[in-house]
């Protein structure tokens, strides 16, 4: 699968193209604002880009009243064929979010339901009891996203709802050249769902690339369907452990993971994203922040960049702050010093077959130390990662005594161990 090699950047779309917070139907091309970053992306190395709802909606995107036409906040459709083409021409893949579990109360089918009640075509789309009401009293009763009545919840079992779900897919494939879909909430989906989904789109395009969003322990379910799932296991683990201390939490997860659950699965990794705090935020110790991103793309899976945190820009909602304070706009890029440490980091990942296809070993562990190996063939790549404030030195068998300091270029003798740095993270290739 061709995303298994890629290194993804999310843009929350509607935020960074400086688009409404409200729909006020006036089509304006924003989304060509995109465009311009390509040269970007290509400087820093991504080769796929992974858009977040993009069709029109009445405010952010997840709310959807037509899976048809690209939100007018955004422009119109042919800005969105011709964004893609220009990706491609610059070989970036794209995905879009694919949200099926619910939409907004003006889609168009809902509004029948409302106009039209138990005599409506629709009905049996949604999950509604005509007993009760709303709470936007509407004279009925329907279950919404987790609690949000502003998200109507499909019937993903209804044998209508899917064959309509899956033709706009196969439309967007069709129309725009799409690489993929993020399923939003695929946990809530059901398989015979997931299953169609896949086949309708696979028959249209072979390598079409699948990821589902579940932040529960159901990988294994999930994985079943599709080619990923967000890594959310991961990503509490990795600022979690960093914060306390306490490397031996995620050290846990990536045995569990990686060495037991679902050995050479590619799931999908990021330190934020569009719906948690930012990780330069999140971190109690920002001289951690090149560790923890070192260790994003050092470890199985997809590494993906939340667009802005690369130059560690900031935004908390765990202090009750709403989610726009995560989805800001940014007129241009902004890289810093710690934006050339991730473009490094990207170049050294896709480098080499160990990061992407490797196993994973675990050679060393403390509270604050951990040394694990990525091998694939006869590439093999030993990591150690110091978050101590102290240098330290740690003694483990990497099979070899000999390996090369990637940072460095300098030959490294592993007889009788070796000393990390404080907040350091090293990479040898290993010889012989």
């Amino acid at each position: 699968m061709w995303a298994f090699n890629k290194v993804f950047y999310q843009i929350y779309t509607l935020k960074f193209c400086g688009a409404p917070a409200e729909n006020d139907g006036v089509v304006q091309p924003r989304i060509r604002k995109i465009r311009e970053w390509i040269p970007y992306f290509n400087d820093i190395g991504v080769d796929a880009v992974y858009l977040c709802p993009v069709f029109c909606s009445d405010t952010h995107g997840y709310d959807t009243k037509d899976y048809g036409h690209l939100d007018e906040r955004l422009g119109t459709d042919n800005d969105l064929k011709t964004l893609v083409a220009e990706m491609h021409k610059n070989g970036i893949k794209v995905i879009l979010d694919g949200v099926f579990n619910h939409v907004g109360r003006n889609f168009a089918a809902f509004a029948d339901v409302r106009e039209n009640r138990e005599n409506s075509r629709y009905r049996d789309w949604f999950y509604l009891d005509f007993g009760r009401d709303s709470q936007y009293g509407d004279g009925f009763y329907y279950e919404g996203w987790e609690g949000h009545f502003e998200l109507v919840k499909l019937n993903d079992e209804n044998p209508e709802v899917i064959k309509y779900l899956e033709d706009q897919a196969v439309s967007w494939i069709d129309k725009y050249d799409i690489d993929g879909l993020r399923l939003d909430v695929a946990y809530s989906l059901p398989d015979v769902f997931l299953a169609g989904l896949r086949d309708v789109c696979r028959g249209r395009k072979e390598d079409f690339f699948i990821i589902g969003e579940t932040i529960d322990d159901n990988y294994e379910r999930l994985l079943n369907n599709m080619d990923s799932v967000t890594n959310y296991q991961s990503y509490k683990g990795l600022w979690s452990s960093f914060n306390s201390g306490n490397l031996f939490e995620i050290a846990d997860t990536f045995r569990r993971q990686f060495n037991e659950m679902l050995p050479g699965s590619h799931l999908f990794n990021f330190l934020d994203n569009h719906d948690v705090s930012r990780i330069a935020s999140k971190l109690n110790d920002p001289l951690l922040l090149g560790p923890i991103y070192g260790l994003l793309f050092a470890m199985p899976g997809i590494p993906c960049v939340y667009y802005g945190s690369e130059w560690r820009a900031k935004g908390s909602i765990d202090e009750g702050q709403p989610d726009d304070v995560v989805r800001p706009y940014f007129g241009v890029p902004m890289p810093d010093e710690m934006t050339i440490w991730i473009k490094w980091l990207i170049k050294l990942h896709k480098e080499n077959k160990a990061f992407i296809y490797g196993g994973y070993r675990q050679l060393y562990l403390t509270n604050e130390q951990l040394v694990f190996e990525r091998a694939f063939e006869d590439d093999r790549i030993v990591v150690g990662l110091n978050i101590s404030d102290t240098e330290v030195h740690v003694d483990f068998d990497a099979g070899a005594e000999q390996g090369m300091d990637i940072l460095s270029g300098h030959r490294h003798n592993f007889g009788g161990g070796t000393d990390l740095a404080p907040r350091s993270i090293y990479y040898w290739y290993i010889e012989g």
